[in-house]
């Protein structure tokens, strides 16, 4: 973590992302989004960007982990679903992480999309996330929509923001939940214990996840998630904060991995507008071999 000098009387008042981006070197945005995943304390602590300074605080972020600026193309196997001029759909298999990041410079779904599509990817995102709409984990299979110009991100992203763009997952978790559908809310932020982790945490972004049970075998259940809104790990977060952690999930307290290495979650379907057009689009993707394989181990179990 980078801290920053004591808040001084000058800067008394100030809201934390205004301070942080003259302070700590970064943009606006930059340090808006640092703030909204949780990744600035003020005093120990997160708080919204909004949050006035007051003489003493103290204001710590975390730096980012230097990485090539430049992503390659790679000649990487895609599973497309869907493509025109404006957009692709893609199913990303399992252990695919989405975009070169610190430990992971390359062998990416974006090195593999710059392979397919050359220049034609949006670059709201800039040169490290060309096209990237949204991502799911690395252990998390499914589906994503990638953009292939700005304008197209853009309606994109606002419908995620307004949450007309349906994202719907299937999970196998540990345990049995206590009604057979619901609504889990939980504002998440970084964890101020595990930097790696994301927690419900006080001042944290709001999250809600719907669930519905789909099936029970023995001490495991299948679920159905949809979320409405999309913070980093939601669904992992959400549902270890009830006790009942995904299968495979040793991050967030799964004891059981059945021979999983990483969580049993699959993003089955979307829906969203097209850009262009208006028409609404509607993607489902087959459970792949490691979700059904799971599903078999369960079921045995529970005989």
């Amino acid at each position: 973590m980078i801290k920053l000098p004591q808040i001084a009387e000058e800067d008394v008042g100030k809201r934390l992302d205004v301070y942080l981006s003259e302070k700590g070197g970064l943009t606006r945005s930059a340090a808006q989004k640092k703030i909204e995943s949780g990744e600035v304390l003020v005093n120990g602590e997160s708080k919204p960007k909004k949050h006035p300074l007051s003489a003493g605080d103290e204001v710590s972020f975390a730096e980012d982990e230097p990485i090539d600026d430049i992503n390659r193309p790679q000649e990487i196997p895609l599973e497309i679903v869907y493509e025109d001029e404006d957009l692709l759909v893609v199913n990303k298999e399992r252990g695919i992480v989405v975009h070169p990041a610190a430990g992971n410079p390359d062998g990416t779904l974006v090195n593999a999309l710059l392979f397919h599509c050359g220049d034609s990817l949006s670059g709201i995102n800039g040169v490290k996330r060309p096209g990237i709409v949204h991502r799911i984990d690395k252990d998390t299979s499914g589906l994503l929509v990638v953009a292939k110009n700005d304008a197209s991100h853009l309606s994109l992203a606002e419908q995620i923001k307004s949450h007309s763009f349906e994202r719907q997952y299937q999970a196998v978790i540990c345990g049995r939940m206590k009604e057979e559908q619901g609504r889990i809310e939980g504002d998440i932020g970084r964890s101020l214990k595990d930097r790696k982790k994301m927690a419900i945490v006080k001042g944290g972004r709001s999250a809600v996840t719907h669930y519905r049970v789909l099936a029970e075998y023995g001490r495991y259940s299948h679920l159905a998630l949809q979320l409405e809104t999309g913070r980093t790990h939601q669904i992992r977060v959400h549902l270890s904060s009830l006790g009942h952690p995904l299968v495979g999930d040793t991050l967030y307290g799964a004891r059981d991995d059945l021979g999983l290495q990483g969580q049993c979650l699959h993003a089955k379907t979307i829906s969203f507008r097209h850009p262009k057009s208006g028409e609404l689009l509607h993607f489902d993707s087959e459970l792949p071999p490691y979700f059904e394989d799971i599903l078999n181990k369960i079921r045995n179990l529970s005989r």
